[in-house]
């Protein structure tokens, strides 16, 4: 039980610093490609396959939560006599913590899974090799241009499903619960500020880079074989849902300690 315990943990410690290591290299590998222009049309391709070819299931998930939280919210909030401030409550949650995590879950499943089946395959079948063989970098051409069009394009899928979640609350709340129209609005523009909307687009950023990295990552050190090719992509899946998760957990604490500080102080002055 020792020497397995041992083993798992030096193999767990050799996976973080390869990990580190290729993040390090892509970060910068994609630094110098937007100096770039001739990568740019890689690129653009990248932001039609991963942005909007993902614009429609974004879409369709900012309004079912929408929806969901109005449901859900109304009968508390009507017991209250409170149903009117039913718009503050769907508009920031979404805005600010509901619409950027399930974007990005939904992003590790299509997006993340998709980059590590195509680049495990091109693995498998030494296309990577192949690339390099022929003196080009290959983190540059495949990774690259991936990460940049992931953590460029998620805030906007979050922008997307935020709209999206906003109309489908409003859609339940005031036309099916026959909520005041005006009071919704305002309540919700009084309530939502500047800064929730930056705190959610800004993490955007962060879950795209993460999810992006880590589908190349574990593409690109996958086991040989279809079974190699599928494992890596569930562990790609469940590798960027806890990295989501600890983002999130890490950016709510940072950014709160930045508003309590900075944001509150400024509005006194």
């Amino acid at each position: 039980m020792i020497e397995s315990i041992g083993r798992n943990t030096i193999g767990l410690i050799n996976g973080v610093g390869m990990f580190g290591r290729f993040s390090a290299r892509t970060v910068a590998t994609s630094c110098a490609s937007l100096l770039q222009p001739k990568t740019y049309p890689l690129i653009w391709l990248q932001m039609y396959n991963i942005g909007v070819k993902s614009v429609g299931v974004v879409m369709v998930t900012g309004a079912f939560v929408g929806m969901i939280l109005a449901i859900q919210g109304y009968d508390q909030l009507h017991s209250m006599g409170l149903e009117e401030r039913m718009g503050l409550l769907i508009n920031i949650s979404v805005v600010k913590e509901l619409g950027p995590v399930l974007v990005a879950v939904m992003l590790a499943g299509r997006v993340g899974g998709a980059l590590t089946a195509e680049l495990g395959t091109m693995n498998v079948t030494e296309q990577i090799a192949a690339v390099e063989s022929m003196g080009t970098d290959p983190v540059k051409y495949l990774v690259a241009p991936r990460v940049i069009a992931c953590l460029l394009l998620t805030p906007v899928l979050i922008v997307y499903a935020d709209m999206l979640g906003i109309l489908g609350g409003y859609f339940e709340g005031v036309i099916q619960h026959k909520i005041n129209s005006a009071a919704y609005w305002n309540y919700s523009a009084h309530g939502v500020e500047l800064w929730d909307i930056g705190v959610g687009l800004t993490k955007g950023f962060f879950f795209g880079a993460a999810i992006a990295t880590i589908g190349c990552y574990k593409g690109f050190n996958c086991k040989e074989g279809a079974q190699g090719v599928g494992q890596a992509c569930t562990e790609a899946f469940v590798a960027s849902f806890i990295a989501i998760l600890a983002i999130n957990y890490t950016f709510v604490v940072v950014a709160k300690a930045i508003y309590d500080t900075f944001w509150i102080g400024e509005s006194l002055l």
